[in-house]
């Protein structure tokens, strides 16, 4: 079966940003810089997404494009005879099936949320009380819930069905173009409301006063946790992308555009998010609830809020579903590498599968609310706290020990790939860091993630 590969280097670069691009970024990198702080946490966060991210995205591109395979394969084409690095392969393909069985859930709730604003649920007479009563609601209806995920699942397959240039890319185009006009139209209203620049000077000034106030310590734990997470790195939902891509370009270069692109729709949300805070005297640190319920409140209190909350949750459905077409794209593409099955006969299955796993999610709100599986989580805190605090930071540990030790791919290899190409080289004076260093620095991420 011929390897599929992208038109264009743009539809690439936009399809693995989409995939890095979700809720990481537009839900979760405001809140938590909310409750750290502020400023201090976004200058450690650029820190560590340069020295960890850039270089963990660099070795998942490296195997894919070297091997031209999903995760299984990659990992048996270039790994010695009777090694088993592949069997990680396996678990990165768990770890995708695991994402999607809770953030199809998640990404049901974005879409939810712009029809109700779109069609006048949310009206400027509301109470705070009755703006998240709306999030209650919602999660105690089983049937509107499953609806919006079963909706997301099917259209995101759909797309994935017609191949990669003609759906996965051409669609993750339209959406990218179409998030990057949203949220910079969203950031200059937000400029203009009342008092917009206290909250960029808490969001983009560094204070460190404020920063010990939290303690240090925990503000440069939170941004070396959230500049990994953001990339998806570990299992495998980037390597992919690197299986279909061409030799002309770096792939220091290509990652370095990558995370920008990756940083850009972040830095920019909390743009949006934090002057519309200030300005309605809300506290930016509400945590998760603070785009549910937080901020549809600061909506339904500003004049026009129907429309900026519309273009809002407009602007959050593109982000999370371009995750959830990325990931779906590699799912497919493992079924087609392991299976030999048909690009359609995956599409069928795994969308059957999808549906079917991620109703747990769904019903942990309201029929199965007592279910707790890991501690006191509930179904969707389980299946993330074993994605994020578990198989990314232990895949990301596998995939950089593959490349830089010499039981595994080995340094000299990696760094051939990864310059291979016009663009920024990845120097090779870098290598006792990526040995000794950098494993560190993961370790410290997974076991504070398991403490």
């Amino acid at each position: 079966m011929k390897r599929e590969s992208f038109q264009s280097r743009l539809g690439f670069l936009l399809v693995s940003a989409g995939c890095a691009i979700g809720i990481g970024n537009v839900w979760r990198f405001p809140y938590v810089t909310g409750e750290n702080g502020g400023g201090v946490f976004v200058l450690f966060y650029l820190l560590f997404l340069l020295v960890m991210g850039v270089p963990v995205l660099t070795m998942e591109f490296a195997v894919g494009r070297a091997s031209r395979k999903s995760a299984v394969g990659g990992y048996k084409a270039l790994e010695a005879p009777g090694r088993k690095w592949h069997i990680h392969g396996w678990f990165c393909i768990i770890g995708c099936y695991l994402l999607m069985m809770y953030y199809t859930t998640v990404s049901g709730w974005m879409l939810s949320y712009f029809k109700k604003f779109l069609t006048g649920d949310f009206a400027a007479s509301m109470s705070a009380d009755e703006v998240s009563g709306i999030f209650g609601q919602m999660l105690a209806n089983p049937v509107e819930m499953g609806g919006w995920m079963a909706l997301t699942v099917i259209v995101g397959f759909a797309v994935c069905s017609l191949g990669l240039q003609k759906g996965l890319e051409r669609i993750t185009k339209i959406m990218m173009a179409a998030l990057l006009v949203l949220i910079v139209v969203l950031a200059v209203h937000s400029f203009t409301l009342e008092g917009a620049s206290e909250g960029v000077s808490f969001y983009l000034k560094p204070d460190f006063k404020r920063a010990a106030e939290v303690g240090l310590g925990n503000v440069i734990t939170a941004a070396m946790n959230q500049a990994f997470f953001t990339l998806s790195l570990g299992i495998g939902a980037m390597e992919i992308f690197g299986s279909y891509m061409s030799k002309e370009h770096t792939l220091t270069g290509e990652a370095v555009r990558i995370c920008g692109l990756d940083t850009f729709v972040a830095i920019m949300a909390g743009m949006i998010i934090f002057p519309a805070c200030f300005s309605f005297g809300v506290e930016p640190d509400q945590g998760p609830s603070l785009i549910f319920v937080t901020l549809p409140n600061v909506f339904v209190n500003m004049a026009g809020g129907r429309v900026w909350g519309t273009l809002f949750f407009l602007f959050m459905t593109f982000a999370s579903f371009s995750t959830v077409i990325a990931v779906f794209e590699n799912l497919l593409a493992s079924c087609m590498d392991n299976f030999r099955w048909s690009r359609k006969k995956s599409t069928v299955i795994n969308c059957v599968f999808i549906l079917i796993a991620s109703l747990p999610c769904v019903l942990g709100y309201n029929l199965w609310s007592d279910l707790h599986i890991i501690g006191a989580r509930d179904v969707l805190d389980s299946e993330d706290f074993l994605v994020s605090n578990l198989l990314l930071p232990i895949g990301s540990l596998v995939y950089l020990l593959f490349c830089v030790t010499k039981w595994g791919w080995g340094f000299d290899n990696y760094i051939k790939e990864a310059n291979e190409g016009t663009g920024l080289k990845m120097p090779r004076c870098l290598k006792y860091y990526f040995t000794f260093v950098l494993p560190i620095l993961i370790i410290i991420i997974l076991v504070q993630g398991l403490i």
